[in-house]
């Protein structure tokens, strides 16, 4: 599989012969502030599709680290168990639509140690997959307990440090809405603006208007218009929590400017992280 699997590709690897050869289906629907998605998913999701939540299963609580820090190994492990993720098995995560959150399951497959090759984000989510024609279901998913083994550090990571010098001498890339960046509001975190030297991208522009990615060449084109290509060495991504910013990971390997043997940096804790730490200065306005 590459990052984004289209639906009905992914509808017929639901339906194969061998239950062995079905990828198991993440639904990580998730709304910044609420309500939850779990009623979402009680009322109608994608058959054999199990509900994981970014708050509890997919981030540790809230804390100095951020507002969704990385999850401890066996936290993360509990929760891809429960979910019937076996060594060996394939595994697509959606969200509502845009892929922003899915994109953070994707990133934490791959961070726990699967291979680029077994991880993927539905296309257009949910909403793309009902468009389609698609089936759901309201009928509990109950996957047999997988036998997944986490092994953290599969993808890079930088701390506030770390994202400071990619501001000063690399490309760092603000994953948030622009209104945010430029520091003329700030819904959820300590202060408003955004890490000297950062280039905003934001992850809702990664998609068009029906909620597909973009493709490649378009994706490739606007890294280009930010400083970054297949050429540059230094790069990392941040959101308002390091969520969303997983996004532009999958991005720029989607768009070939970053091979899955080379991913772009994240920095985990991004802005919430940042922004409450007093010391670290903050950026206002358009420019980086």
């Amino acid at each position: 599989m590459v990052p984004l699997i289209p639906p009905h590709e992914l509808a017929a690897l639901l339906t194969a012969d061998d239950p062995a050869h079905r990828p198991v289906v993440l639904d990580v629907r998730h709304r910044l502030g609420g309500p939850p998605g779990r009623p979402d998913h009680d009322a109608a999701h994608l058959p054999g599709a199990v509900f994981l939540d970014i708050d509890t299963d997919l981030s540790d609580p809230p804390g100095p680290a951020g507002r969704h820090p990385l999850p401890a190994a066996d936290r993360l492990q509990a929760a891809l168990r429960g979910a019937g993720v076996r060594d060996g098995s394939r595994v697509v995560a959606h969200d509502d639509g845009n892929g922003s959150v899915a994109a953070r399951a994707w990133w934490l497959l791959r961070w726990a140690g699967l291979p680029a090759d077994r991880v993927a984000v539905l296309d257009g989510g949910y909403a793309g997959w009902v468009a389609a024609g698609l089936p759901t279901t309201a009928e509990p998913s109950r996957p047999e307990p997988g036998d997944v083994t986490v092994r953290p550090g599969g993808m890079p990571v930088v701390d506030a440090d770390g994202a400071a010098e990619l501001g000063r001498t690399g490309v760092l890339l603000d994953a948030r809405a622009a209104a945010r960046y430029r520091g003329e509001v700030e819904p959820v975190d300590p202060r408003a603006g955004h890490i000297p030297g950062a280039r905003n991208a934001p992850a809702t522009e990664l998609v068009g208007p029906d909620g597909h990615w973009l493709p490649p060449q378009v994706l490739a084109q606007r890294f280009a218009g930010l400083g970054f290509g297949a050429d540059v060495a230094d790069v990392g991504a941040y959101c308002g929590s390091g969520v969303t910013a997983a996004a532009l990971v999958l991005a720029a390997e989607y768009a070939g400017v970053r091979p899955p043997s080379r991913p772009i940096a994240l920095y985990t804790g991004s802005w919430s992280n940042w922004s409450a730490d007093p010391q670290r200065p903050a950026a206002t306005g358009a420019a980086p």
